[in-house]
């Protein structure tokens, strides 16, 4: 059996169509942007932005011992657990 690629349209602002029109090759960032996002993925809600109904009531439960901080060494925010205070920030950059 051969691998056939599959053409996918998108609708863009003109702005964005002419950001994109003067790339050299839009195909190829467009793929690339796209396998990058799905790489980063929010495990939670798959890149929808919201939870369903079922999904809040998990993570309702779940931020009783759970809460956002703000990491130390990269600024950036992060679930941190209440059993764990004291976990150093400069461990989960290595």
């Amino acid at each position: 059996m051969t691998h056939k690629d599959e053409v996918i349209t998108f609708k863009v602002d003109g702005a964005l169509a002419e950001q994109l029109r003067v790339m050299p090759n839009r195909s190829e960032f467009i793929r690339q942007a796209v396998l990058q996002a799905l790489k980063f993925e929010c495990p939670l809600c798959h890149g929808s932005g919201t939870l369903t109904p079922n999904q809040m009531k998990h993570w309702e439960a779940f931020t009783q011992h759970h809460h956002l901080v703000t990491c130390d060494v990269c600024g950036e925010s992060h679930i941190a657990c209440d059993d764990h205070p004291d976990e150093a920030p400069a461990a989960r950059h290595r």
